[in-house]
């Protein structure tokens, strides 16, 4: 199956060989929830964290998130003391009122699926909530690999998830299309040398990100549909 550029014109791509999903934000519609999470659990501990700052943590890595909170929201900002707040109380929250896949998550999938494509999760979240929310989605038992940011040394935006996800699914990155739905993902697939597709979530790209992408889509749906027409 090959796969077009963003705009449907131009040569064709190589081949797709394998599909690598975010987790949280693409798949599952629960990025909402962190952020909401996060402002809770900081601002508990009393710390002045407002919804921009979580937006710039997305996806990202505790070795650089930690300190780009030290200095964007204030020098003693304690993340390793936030983050676990965080989730014990979004874990309590999830375990109340569930959650819901993004639209079109399970029909990608099983798109995926029928076409021979093998399906992979390149995701900061630790292993232990991965099958989780994966369970809670209806989604578990539906990836032929698994890559979580306790599997790796360095986490997003650096390219390790994505070329250790490729390497799973016997794959050459180049062959592989990685979704993402923020700025951090999208850096770490586009330098992994991923066909890199951005469905935004909580906002759009700025011009930086958008330029690291080769399709910006709007849901998971209009993947199917590229992915669709180009294997026509």
């Amino acid at each position: 199956m090959e796969i077009k550029s963003a705009q449907g014109a131009g040569a064709l791509l190589k081949p797709v060989r394998g599909l690598i999903f975010d987790l949280d934000g693409t798949l599952a519609d629960t990025e909402g929830l962190y952020q909401r999470f996060w402002l809770e659990a900081a601002n508990s501990l009393g710390y002045p964290m407002q919804r921009r700052h979580t937006l710039m943590i997305r996806s990202m890595a505790a070795s650089v998130a930690g300190p780009l909170m030290r200095r964007e929201v204030c020098p003693d900002f304690d993340y390793e003391a936030v983050r676990d707040r965080r989730r014990v109380i979004m874990a309590e929250w999830i375990d109340a009122h569930g959650v819901q896949p993004k639209p079109g998550a399970p029909e990608i999938l099983r798109y995926a699926a029928e076409h021979g494509i093998p399906a992979a999760l390149a995701t900061t979240t630790p292993q232990e909530r991965v099958h989780r929310v994966l369970g809670l989605l209806g989604l578990e038992g539906m990836f032929a690999a698994i890559v979580s940011g306790d599997m790796i040394e360095h986490g997003k935006p650096a390219p390790d998830i994505y070329l250790l996800a490729a390497k799973r699914l016997g794959v050459a990155p180049e062959d592989a299309v990685g979704v993402e739905d923020s700025p951090t993902g999208v850096r770490a697939c586009h330098a992994a040398g991923l066909y890199t597709v951005l469905i935004p979530d909580q906002d759009e790209p700025d011009a930086e990100t958008a330029a690291l992408c080769d399709a910006v889509l709007p849901s998971l749906f209009a993947l199917k549909e590229l992915l669709t027409y180009a294997g026509s």
